[in-house]
């Protein structure tokens, strides 16, 4: 692992595969470090020629945290009343930042959940720094498609106990609310994953001060017509958190974006799914080489 310094903040990340191959910038979801990412999902992205940089956002992990602007009131949150502390403009000027540290003139743009949301801003904000873009379990925060089920909420704002056994408990009650139940359960990697973040750097507040920088974001239906970059939109049909109705309203949005819906899928990547949104990465990371080879000539 190595740290960057990006957008005025120190940001943790890692490069996998040949660094000469094309690059996926690859944001991650609410509260969710780079471990997170499988380590076998990686290899099969590396596997396929491509390069990954994962990396921390700002206030999880080993990145920046943003403590000094407080623990944020969820009720007021819930209320409507709450000004967030950052928005996900400033997280996806983070990601290019990155990119600008690591020397890469652009990338193939993934995000996951929250990671998906950034991804789009970065695609609408620096189409000239995205070669593609692929949006995963996530929506274009236009309210009527972004509403997760009652337990998805409950589970989301509910507080985790006290200490590593507490923290993955509650990452187990976490695949039992959202996780593809239908694709079987590894236990071992869910627990792994939680281990690991939990000690590199569990930070709870961070993690609400990112639950507040998306739940305050616009509607970006409207910019979304506006991209012109090769884009795939990946969705589960199950998804409880940003219900499947959110990745069809982001795939309707953008121009020309192919939607890959997958039964029995919720809110997260299980293994057996994996060639299926790979073959389609494949795809549109081609179309975006392709495309920009053709404005280099």
């Amino acid at each position: 692992m190595a740290q960057a310094r990006a957008n005025g903040i120190d940001i943790e990340y890692e490069r996998h595969g040949d660094q000469d191959a094309p690059p996926l910038l690859m944001i991650s979801g609410l509260g969710a470090q780079l471990v997170g990412w499988h380590p076998d999902f990686i290899a099969a992205i590396v596997a396929r020629g491509l390069q990954a940089v994962t990396f921390d956002n700002r206030d999880v992990g080993l990145s920046s945290d943003f403590d000094h602007l407080g623990d944020p009131d969820l009720m007021a949150l819930l209320e409507g009343t709450l000004t967030p502390p950052y928005t996900l403009n400033d997280m996806a000027a983070d990601a290019v930042g990155l990119l600008d540290a690591l020397g890469l003139d652009s990338a193939h743009v993934v995000g996951i959940s929250l990671g998906g949301m950034v991804a789009q801003i970065v695609a609408l904000a620096y189409p000239e720094r995205t070669r593609s873009l692929t949006s995963i379990s996530s929506t274009t925060n236009e309210p009527s498609v972004s509403q997760p089920t009652p337990l998805a909420v409950e589970h989301l704002l509910s507080p985790t106990a006290p200490g590593r056994e507490g923290y993955l408990a509650r990452a187990e009650r976490s695949f039992q609310v959202i996780g593809s139940t239908e694709f079987g359960y590894d236990r071992e990697w869910v627990l792994a994953r939680a281990g690991l973040a939990y000690d590199r750097g569990y930070r709870p507040a961070g993690y609400r001060r990112q639950l507040v920088a998306a739940v305050t974001a616009p509607d970006r239906t409207a910019e979304l017509a506006a991209l012109s970059v090769p884009a795939l939109v990946v969705h589960g049909t199950v998804d409880p958190l940003l219900p499947v109705a959110g990745g069809r309203a982001t795939a309707a949005a953008i121009p020309a974006a192919e939607l890959l819906e997958i039964e029995n899928m919720a809110h997260d990547l299980p293994r057996p799914v994996w060639d299926r949104i790979l073959d389609k990465l494949d795809d549109v990371v081609s179309r975006g080489e392709l495309a920009r080879q053709g404005s280099a000539a």
